[in-house]
């Protein structure tokens, strides 16, 4: 990677007197970033004291930067700067101001403390007051999406509601609004408007805070209170404000006032950016935020994105019909050698083996594993498994990363959570014999499918409920020989460590998987050894479990007394049912820091997730561009991202034209977001016919083909002057 050498412009920003509001917009890859943590730097350096220094950013992997900077560094005495989004501002000044606010938001119990439920614990909750909705009252039977997917777009509404600014009271009202007269969609926004209120009342009866009622709670009663406003400002002098084309209104409204009575403030603008509109951010409402600046910068070169790639990207937008930045003068052949795609290539399973054959081809001429990265609109188990074990048998290393799927989906979860069943036969949660091959599978190196279903079919019993297991020595002397003494050895030290777990009786939940994981299965031998994403997944598992413990306590779920083994009987019981009802991972900051960290593998990701990584790489690989779903929104019958924002007319009826418009708009930032974040080349991977068998010519594919034929237009043009 070559060094990069500050510019001027980038100088004259971190290096400017520690008094100065400076708005600073550009293209990724142009080294906003990099100026905002010499401007960090910069600004202790010249004693500005550390902790009175705030970093804001919209979600907590994009404040990385920043922490690396200050771990590299030696700091003074006297505190550090705090790195946080607007979400996590105002629950520290919720929490803080609590006894003062409590009675007047409206919660049953002001004098006891609140409990802040994370996404998988909103869900859990979500789901116990909605489900008998569902099966008792036929709520939401028009629908046909997964349980967990309804969950979590019931909160998306309210989370929405609250950063948007609009009383929660409205949301199925502006929903039913847009459907201009679609009955059968009115009725299933109805249901989400009363499931929203539902948990809304729940909430406040249990001091339950999910992120909207902290938003809300905030907003409302914590900020306007003149004491909260004077312990922030004497708190946080100076600002640095990252990304915030990716942060909602709430954050842009909170700016608006704290950054006129501060010492200084840096606003840092992604152009072209947004990434994160389904989520409620806002990147109109960014540049608002230009006005409350004393000075203006705009970085223009980038470190990232070669001449060639940069023309790319505008030419690609144009195609797309959106606005493009202005093009550099590049020859159409140097343009088109940047794309490497396939030809006449029929079914999907050939595009994966040819999509293996490059990536193979590129780390043995040198390109390091970290450098690549696999990217598909939406990456599905059957995907990362069939691409995944390509590359293995290539000898390409490789690893994933899904933030936001189901805990349930992930193969190590899976493995973990039945062994911890067969460990508690009295949570009477006994698993099918299905599961416990699969967790065999996963929990013992070198144990394939069909050995694992035959040692499953030979110990494993369940009696009333209750799961045993026997040894490995006590089947037929023939069988030993089919499953080997190799795997029969290690399947019995699982099975004595989860006998010797029950001899000690319940411990903790969190504290078995712990134990299970360090003493057993990351040990050589056994299937999480040197398996980062695995470890990823039980660490994030451990952390849920304890974070579902703080909330179903609070709630009243747990017995509030008794003996511990009756408590942690309950917790098991109610978090294994939980997690099979579908309920989809929080975002664990530790995942996207490792998988950030980690260089020595090829990257398979969906594209929104790797923009939201904002790391670049030398080679990106574009599966299955033919796909619709690199242009279409995802399916959410219960909300709608643009009609819940501030910029759409409540009562305006949302139509076909409207849906077009978004999906182009949105489609020419996701692909010129990704040209910018690629040194070298980019690599298209096109099937005639997709998984389903379904010929397939989506607009990206259009796009494409349209850009590929003026280049070859113009490189007649070329050779004939």
């Amino acid at each position: 990677m070559p060094t990069i050498h500050p510019t001027a412009a980038q100088m004259a920003v971190a290096g400017a007197p520690p008094e100065r509001l400076i708005f600073l917009e550009g293209p990724a890859g142009t080294g906003k970033t990099t100026a905002g943590v010499q401007r960090l730097l910069g600004l202790i350096e010249a004693g500005v004291p550390a902790s009175s220094i705030l970093v804001l950013v919209p979600v907590r992997p994009l404040g990385e930067p920043y922490a690396a900077a200050l771990r590299s560094r030696r700091m003074r005495a006297g505190g550090v700067p705090s790195i946080l989004t607007a979400g996590g501002l105002a629950r520290r000044q919720v929490e803080l101001f609590w006894p003062l606010v409590a009675a007047d938001a409206g919660f049953a119990e002001p004098d006891r403390p609140p409990t802040f439920l994370t996404l998988e614990t909103a869900q859990y909750h979500m789901a116990r007051l909605v489900r008998p909705l569902r099966e008792e009252q036929g709520y939401f039977d028009a629908v046909t999406v997964d349980p967990n997917r309804l969950y979590s777009q019931v909160l998306d509404n309210l989370n929405k509601a609250a950063v948007v600014g609009f009383p929660h009271t409205e949301i199925g009202i502006r929903l039913q609004a847009a459907a201009a007269g679609e009955e059968a969609q009115g009725r299933v926004y109805a249901d989400a408007q009363a499931a929203a209120a539902l948990f809304r009342e729940y909430c406040l009866a249990h001091n339950l805070l999910d992120f909207s009622l902290q938003v809300e709670v905030f907003r409302r009663h914590v900020w306007p209170r003149p004491a909260c406003q004077e312990h922030v400002l004497r708190t946080y002098r100076h600002l640095v404000a990252d990304n915030l084309e990716e942060d909602t209104p709430f954050a842009h409204d909170l700016l608006r006032d704290m950054v006129p009575r501060l010492d200084s403030a840096l606003l840092i603008v992604d152009r072209d950016a947004g990434y994160r509109q389904f989520l409620g951010a806002d990147p109109a409402g960014a540049y608002t935020l230009r006005q409350l600046a004393r000075e203006e910068a705009a970085f223009e070169e980038s470190f990232i994105t070669p001449p060639e790639l940069q023309a790319l990207a505008a030419t690609l937008a144009e195609a797309l019909e959106q606005p493009a930045a202005p093009m550099p003068p590049v020859p159409a052949a140097a343009m088109r050698d940047a794309l490497v795609f396939t030809e006449d290539l029929r079914f999907y399973p050939e595009m994966l083996d040819w999509v293996a054959e490059q990536v193979a081809g590129l780390v043995a001429g040198g390109t390091p594993p970290g450098e690549i990265v696999v990217l598909a609109p939406f990456l599905s188990d059957a995907l990362r498994f069939s691409l995944a074990n390509r590359l293995a048998a290539a000898g390409v290393p490789v690893r994933s990363h899904r933030p936001s799927r189901a805990l349930r989906d992930e193969p190590a979860t899976r493995a973990l959570l039945t062994l911890a069943a067969l460990a508690h036969p009295g949570w009477g949660a006994a698993p099918a014999r299905f599961d416990v091959a699969y967790a065999l599978v996963q929990a013992i190196a070198e144990m394939d499918p069909v050995r694992a279903q035959l040692l499953a079919q030979i110990v494993y019993r369940s009696r009333e409920g209750a799961p045993a297991l026997s040894t490995f020595e006590a089947i037929r002397p023939e069988m030993h020989e089919r499953i080997s003494y190799v795997l029969g050895g290690r399947y019995d030290t699982v099975r004595l460590w989860l006998a010797e777990s029950m001899r000690r009786g319940e411990v903790p939940l969190d504290h078995f998987l712990s134990r299970l994981f360090g003493e057993v299965l990351s040990q050589g031998g056994y299937g999480f050894h040197a398996d980062f994403d695995a470890a990823n997944v039980a660490a994030n598992l451990v952390e849920s479990v304890q974070k579902f413990r703080r909330g179903a306590a609070a709630a009243g779920l747990l017995p509030a007394a008794g003996p511990l083994a009756e408590q942690e009987r309950s917790l098991g019981q109610e978090y294994l049912a939980m997690v099979a009802d579908g309920v989809i991972a929080a975002q664990y900051v530790r995942g996207w820091q490792e998988t950030a960290a980690r260089d020595d593998a090829v990257l398979l990701a969906p594209a929104y997730t790797f923009l939201m990584m904002n790391r670049p790489v030398d080679v990106q690989v574009w599966l299955d561009v033919g796909s619709r779903g690199w242009f279409e929104r995802l399916y959410q019958p219960l909300t709608h991202p643009y009609v819940l924002s501030r910029h759409w007319d409540p009562g305006r009826p949302w139509d076909t034209a409207d849906e077009l418009a978004a999906n182009q708009a949105r489609l020419a930032r996701l692909a010129v977001g990704l040209i910018r974040r690629c040194r070298r080349l980019i690599y298209l991977g096109l099937s005639e016919l997709n998984e389903q068998g379904y010929e397939q010519r989506g607009p990206l594919l259009w796009a494409f083909n349209q850009v590929l034929q003026g280049l070859a237009r113009a490189e007649a043009a070329q050779a004939q002057g």
